[in-house]
């Protein structure tokens, strides 16, 4: 099994999707996960022009690159969120609107399920992103959370994503979240808690990214096994963590990324403390065949570099399960 080693387009959308096409073909990578934001992909474009989608996969071929998901991080963190002035930098203007807070939510949730429409379109299997979260600010019990916010916050995730994923469920397409600080499951507790909020539906899976659990404590490849029927697409991303105690600690003391006194900071692929092999082997066990997208954030490096040092470090990496157990060979099945 080789699994193909995609690029996440959303850190590259300064850029045409022709222009870094051109450069992710150069640089090795066998396709493109695709931003619905910048002019990567467009979920309007592709439900109301007939032959859009075929032109984004034309431009694809033309330099030998495919397509296996779209992502809409931005958008989906909005169905959720306490929506505040921050939102109308990250959402498209059609989505943001005059800005009131539920009306931003319900766009943004009418807006995914368009998602959802124009993957099916696309013929992509999966839809990646964010659900936001109204409890995210209660994070830290204090003062102490009232008997039943976080339970509230959890039936308000089912209230708003299940009328989306019923969409997703028409069209036969995927949502895998990626766990992360913000949404409403950021470790394996918070995740199981969202499929029960959801009654298991199984629509509703990961976007799995390590880089977002391995800081926290969060045992990283034990999320792997622990949603093994759930592990839609995977993010090939690395963190740096210390050793020491630090200035600003796991919570990163309102610091920006790449300062020096930092707990943690995200890193090329392979230049942090995620171990992939292990990663790769629960891959394995799962029998996940999808593929690895390279979400590229180095604070420290060339972007560019880093993307193509990235595509080589994961082709590297990614290996078969056996086909037979490796001690096979003694067996005296053969025996006369």
């Amino acid at each position: 099994m080789s699994r193909p080693v995609t690029l996440f387009t959303g850190q590259w959308a300064d850029l045409t999707l022709e222009t870094i096409a051109e450069k992710a073909a150069s640089w090795g990578y066998d396709g493109l996960e695709l931003a619905c934001w910048g002019d990567h992909f467009d979920v309007h474009r592709a439900l109301e022009e007939d032959d859009y989608c075929e032109q984004r996969k034309e431009l694809l071929a033309k330099y030998n690159l495919q397509v296996w998901s779209i992502s809409n991080h931005l958008v989906g963190q909005g169905v959720c969120d306490l929506i505040d002035e921050r939102h109308k930098e990250i959402l498209p203007k059609h989505v943001w609107g005059d800005g009131d807070p539920e009306g931003v939510r319900q766009r943004a949730a009418d807006e995914m399920k368009a998602t959802a429409r124009a993957a099916a379109k696309l013929g992509v299997p999966v839809v990646n992103g964010f659900t936001g979260s109204s409890i995210w600010s209660k994070l830290y019990s204090f003062p102490p959370n009232l008997p039943d916010t976080v339970d509230e916050g959890f039936q308000d995730f089912a209230d708003r994503w299940n009328p989306i994923l019923d969409v997703f469920d028409e069209v036969g397409i995927k949502f895998g979240l990626e766990v992360h600080p913000t949404e409403i499951a950021f470790d394996i507790a918070s995740a199981e808690r969202a499929i029960e909020a959801l009654d298991g539906r199984e629509t509703f899976g990961f976007n799995y990214d390590p880089s977002h659990l391995g800081y926290q404590g969060v045992d990283y490849v034990g999320f792997i096994d622990t949603f093994s029927d759930r592990i839609y697409h995977v993010h090939m991303k690395d963190v740096w963590w210390s050793d020491k105690p630090t200035k600003a600690g796991v919570f990163g003391g309102h610091t920006e990324f790449g300062n020096k006194d930092r707990y943690w900071d995200f890193v090329s692929v392979g230049r942090g403390k995620i171990d992939f092999d292990r990663i790769i082997r629960a891959l394995n066990r799962i029998e996940y065949a999808g593929p690895l997208s390279v979400e590229w954030e180095d604070s420290g490096m060339d972007r560019e570099v880093g993307a193509s040092e990235s595509a080589d470090y994961c082709k590297k990496i990614d290996f078969s399960a056996p086909g037979a157990a490796f001690d096979s060979a003694f067996s005296d099945s053969d025996e006369e």
